[in-house]
């Protein structure tokens, strides 16, 4: 009997080794996961703010919680199975939906760059006049539609990483991330909101030492917010670019990818101890290249048939 229990001891102390071991695969995995989906990452806290603005300031809060709310929502209910059974019945048509996705962001960085310098661009969502309820309802609603596209392309990237994994180990991974990357992108927005608040907070402290950070932190939001714009903007682009780069050399094309790469290595050779960081500025350039280029061919071509149909119209 004692032996019996030895052995059964050591079956269990093996089975929490291996469950461990693969909750480090899934965690490493995720956060591989994660650091790829980077860009759209900040692109998601910088537009997410913008819905609040102008509210009451006792209910944002409360709204960036129902957005969260709403993007668990999609994440998980919605883009987890597709992204589940499109691994598991059509692993094929992962490529070309990630390039779809990344040809998006190509695009809404281009209107973003477009609207910069000052040729038009998107009209973003913006909450309509009505009652305080009725507001704030159009305002989540608008938010989560948003979050459904942004959450789509951090999924996919996600799913692209690991699509050599199990089903069960995608899973897993494909939650981590999701709630992960949902926490992660409303905390921050959270912050954001409330900053101007705490700053004036700070400002109105008897010490001298409180009040000047408050007041450096209220004149620093609107810089903040510029600076997120900015890098918004350039992460869409160096992301979908990349994206469109990493799947036509998946699909067969070493056209621009290797060329691309050379680049990238040949300057980094020459950068010495900085080699990592050359190479990666220059690839991240380069893609960046790439998606201002399509974004904006689709942005003409959006502009074009909307003048179209706008002049078909009347």
């Amino acid at each position: 009997m004692p032996s019996g229990l030895i052995a059964l001891l050591d079956d269990v102390a093996g089975i929490a080794k291996m469950a461990a071991a693969s909750i480090d695969d899934v965690g490493a995995a995720a956060g591989k996961a994660s650091t790829k989906a980077a860009g759209v990452v900040v692109d998601d806290a910088a537009v997410t703010p913008r819905y609040v603005t102008g509210l009451s300031p006792s209910r944002e809060l409360p709204i960036i919680g129902k957005i969260a709310l709403g993007s668990f929502r999609n994440k998980l209910l919605f883009i987890l199975p597709a992204a589940l059974l499109l691994s598991a019945f059509a692993p094929w048509a992962i490529t070309p939906i990630l390039m779809c996705g990344g040809a998006y962001l190509c695009f809404e960085g281009a209107e973003k760059l477009l609207e910069a310098l000052g040729h038009g661009g998107h009209a973003e969502d913006t909450p309509v006049e009505g009652d305080p309820a009725t507001l704030e309802k159009t305002t989540v609603a608008g938010a989560v539609r948003t979050d459904l596209i942004l959450s789509a392309e951090i999924m996919a990237i996600a799913l692209a990483d690991v699509s050599a994994e199990p089903i069960l180990t995608q899973a897993a991974i494909l939650v981590v991330v999701g709630v992960g990357m949902t926490v992660v992108v409303y905390g921050a927005v959270g912050l954001i909101v409330k900053m101007d608040d705490i700053g004036l907070h700070l400002a109105e402290r008897p010490r001298g030492r409180f009040r000047a950070l408050g007041r450096g932190l209220v004149k620093a939001m609107p810089v903040v917010m510029n600076a997120l714009s900015v890098i918004g903007t350039a992460a869409m682009l160096w992301v979908g670019g990349g994206i469109l780069v990493h799947g036509t050399h998946t699909l067969g094309l070493h056209w621009p990818a290797e060329p691309l790469e050379h680049l990238a290595h040949a300057a980094g050779a020459a950068a010495g101890p900085l080699e990592g960081l050359v190479s990666w500025l220059v690839a991240a350039f380069a893609s960046a290249v790439i998606g201002a280029i399509v974004g904006g061919a689709i942005a003409l071509l959006v502009h074009q048939l909307g003048r179209l149909r706008a002049a078909s119209a009347h």
